[in-house]
């Protein structure tokens, strides 16, 4: 069964409509890459997968539980939308680390939160495991680093590990390297392999040709909000048939 089943998904914001019926799935342990120009939609639909966003209609459904059916999130309560995210973890271009805790704080503080407010949450061993990921990260000597004490590729490797504090179902990036020096993406794209490794469910938001190809079992090719092409990496990137695929990815032909 399909860990993630999207149907007829559209999002519009005013009259102009970004996502136009989309539809896919996804395996458990599969990373999904998807590509395209800006503008095509892909980060709207990183953020209607989160409940960031109000899809207009469609359907979301993770392990077979129907989060969304053709409604909207105005009218759910700040509970059932929190429960929603669970199912995912966000890494977003920016970081978005909380200036005044530590990399380790940084880490704890949602599910310390989500502990205080939910009595069903396991709180126990919150500290370890984000102790743990932070190991897992690399930057084990870093726990107590505030985030202007650390580089840029350290700060998205924490925002790695915060996202994963949760255990999400499904682990999401939108442009994880896109606010990164040349140098420091590498440390980023060499987490995101070794988690693809381990078969963590993925979905990545990239520009990263070459890398997209090495990691990805599917992927996606987004054009003016719909899905243009789809395939594996073979397939959409090596032997594109689609005329807009071709065009976008001969701009990237040296580098992949």
């Amino acid at each position: 069964m399909a860990i993630l089943e999207v149907r007829n998904l559209k999002k519009s914001f005013d009259s102009v409509e970004v996502i136009h019926d989309i539809s896919f799935s996804m395996e458990e342990g599969e990373t999904l890459t998807i590509i395209g120009s800006s503008g095509s939609g892909k980060t709207t639909l990183l953020r209607c997968l989160n409940f960031l966003e109000s899809p207009d209609s469609g359907m979301i459904k993770v392990k077979g539980e129907e989060l969304l059916c053709n409604e909207t999130l105005s009218g759910m309560s700040e509970k059932i939308l929190r429960r929603k995210r669970l199912h995912f973890g966000l890494v977003f271009q920016s970081f978005n680390l909380f200036p005044q805790y530590t990399a380790l704080e940084n880490i704890m503080l949602a599910p310390t939160l989500l502990a205080k407010s939910d009595s069903s949450f396991d709180a126990s061993g919150i500290e370890d495991n984000a102790k743990q990921l932070l190991d897992q990260m690399g930057l084990s000597d870093r726990m107590d680093n505030y985030p202007h004490e650390l580089s840029g590729g350290q700060q998205q490797r924490v925002a790695i590990a915060r996202a994963m504090a949760l255990r999400p179902d499904i682990l999401c990036f939108d442009e994880p390297t896109s606010a990164l020096d040349p140098e420091l993406t590498g440390e980023v794209l060499r987490v995101i392999k070794d988690l693809a490794g381990k078969h963590m469910t993925m979905i990545i938001v990239t520009h990263e040709m070459a890398f997209a190809r090495d990691v990805s079992d599917r992927v996606i090719f987004m054009d003016n909000g719909i899905i243009a092409e789809e395939g594996s990496p073979a397939e959409v990137i090596d032997n594109p048939q689609n005329e807009r695929t071709i065009q976008f990815l001969s701009n990237y032909k040296k580098n992949i």
